[in-house]
């Protein structure tokens, strides 16, 4: 027996699923959509993040379509100065929350079930179970259950370390930093920093913004990160000249490679991508953003660990597979080691439309809550699954620099085969999460001069497509024989942080 019905059952309500149901509830009119999720209050993993987290990459295209998250503003200070503002952590939980209470549930086709968790289901008939009680519920959905959970995106605090942890070692997470004031008769003498992605950079950027002398900070890095300069990602509507910067530099740089690893060095030649240490060859590349600012302050740790991963932790002392270190006896380890996405994720590939379900994946990387919102769309102005698909086929997830020209190429792809059809180049054109569309149509409606430079940028791209191509191909094929988005087969990689 069922209890109640609804069109789409959305699971999750982070980033992804609410950028789904925002653009569903506008251009499918009559739809009614129910949400569940684990967490008390929408935002999904930004619930759990640490309170210093901000996002990588201006606001101006971060959220979903229907709202604002951030002043059109420039930062005054800061490791941001010069360019549009990051949302932070409570801006973040803020917009969600806002979005849920003022636009979502008041049109009175949203239903929403916060600390519930999905239980499963199929044609048509899906289960519901509240956290708290138990009590498990029945929902008919008339067309389709929609997984906005496929990234499985992981958080220090919602992280189990895969290190041994021996007694007395004092370990915390980032989101304990904060609280250290706390313990201000117990302050630790030194400070470690484990993990090598983008969590680790903003903790380390904390610390010594908060006025840790980096000498006092060491870092477990076992593999540096090819990192995109923010400078040239700043919004269209003010700056389009830096993506279009961008833009040629990827394709140029791409055509004139034989390796993911040689782009980078090009496009790092032009300024377009950065890196911490310029005598360390990266071999990670997480699509991270960064500022110039950033990079100095992570340039002053000089106490840089590269034996891979740690295996255990102890009061003075630091294990790695094939060597130990002595530390500070009074040191806080600082457990950055969580996958943003884990690495799975990327081994599996499945249509995004299927029948009865959506799994919610990318359409062009790393271009998360546009995605969803393109897919809303599909849905809601497509009759076969077979159009969308071909539209919208998963864009991949590259995890190293080798195997990023996968990546590009998908990603140019994916924007023709978008731009030659007249409702998805349309929907590109108001999308507020596109990167370029609305300010392109606008600059078109009012005869901008700089649509000369762009037609040149354009005609750049095609001639250079073929070197892309031919380079993306040898970059798929290097993904698709290495498990884990193509990441490099010894186990030490596979148990490096991300």
């Amino acid at each position: 027996m069922n209890d109640f019905a609804t069109d789409y059952l959305v699971v999750g309500a982070g980033a992804v699923g609410m950028a789904f149901v925002d653009t569903l509830l506008d251009e499918d009119p009559d739809c009614h959509i129910t949400i569940v999720d684990r967490h008390a209050r929408p935002g999904g993993h930004w619930n759990d993040a640490y309170p210093f987290v901000a996002l990588h990459q201006p606001s101006a295209t971060y959220g979903v379509n229907s709202l604002e998250l951030c002043p059109d503003r420039i930062d005054t200070h800061g490791h941001n100065t010069g360019m549009y503002p990051l949302a932070r952590h409570a801006d973040l939980l803020a917009y969600y929350d806002r979005l849920m209470n003022e636009r979502l549930l008041p049109s009175g086709r949203v239903a929403y079930h916060p600390l519930t968790d999905y239980a499963g289901g199929e044609a048509g008939l899906h289960h519901i179970r509240p956290i708290l009680s138990g009590d498990e519920r029945a929902i008919t959905v008339r067309r389709k259950l929609v997984d906005a959970t496929w990234f499985q995106t992981s958080v220090p605090s919602t992280h189990t370390p895969s290190f041994a942890i021996a007694e007395g070692a004092r370990l915390a997470i980032p989101g304990d930093l904060p609280g250290l004031w706390k313990q201000r008769g117990n302050m630790p003498d030194h400070y470690i920093i484990l993990g090598g992605g983008k969590t680790a950079m903003d903790t380390a950027v904390w610390l010594i913004e908060a006025g840790v002398d980096p000498d006092r900070i060491g870092w477990v890095r076992p593999r540096d990160s090819w990192m995109f300069n923010r400078r040239f990602l700043q919004p269209a509507h003010a700056r389009i000249e830096g993506l279009l910067e961008f833009q040629l530099a990827l394709v140029e740089c791409a055509a004139a490679s034989d390796s993911g690893s040689e782009m980078c060095e090009k496009l790092e030649a032009r300024g377009v991508m950065l890196r911490i240490d310029p005598q360390v060859a990266p071999t990670m590349m997480h699509y991270a953003v960064i500022s110039e600012g950033e990079i100095d302050l992570l340039s002053r740790i000089k106490a840089v660990y590269r034996q891979g991963h740690v295996t255990a932790i102890a009061p003075g002392r630091m294990m790695f597979v094939d060597d130990s270190v002595t530390v500070p006896d009074n040191t806080l380890f600082i457990d950055c080691t969580a996958s943003a996405v884990p690495k799975t994720v990327g081994d599996t590939v499945r249509p995004i439309f299927a029948a009865d379900r959506i799994t919610l994946q990318l359409a062009q990387t790393p271009l998360v809550p546009y995605s969803a919102a393109l897919c809303a769309f599909l849905e809601a102005n497509f009759d076969t699954d077979d159009e969308r698909n071909i539209l919208c086929p998963p864009a991949p997830l590259t995890d190293t620099p080798d195997t990023y020209p996968f990546a590009v190429m998908a990603n140019l792809m994916s924007a023709g085969r978008l731009g030659q059809n007249a409702k998805t180049n349309a929907f590109n054109a108001r999308s507020r999460l596109h990167p370029t569309g609305p300010a392109v149509a606008a600059m078109m409606a009012a005869g901008d001069p700089r649509l000369a430079k762009l037609a040149k940028v354009g005609e750049a791209i095609n001639a250079n497509m073929p070197g892309v191509i031919m380079l993306g191909m040898k970059a798929k094929a290097i993904h698709e024989a290495n498990p884990g988005w193509g990441r490099p087969s010894d186990a030490t990689a596979r148990h490096e942080a991300v």
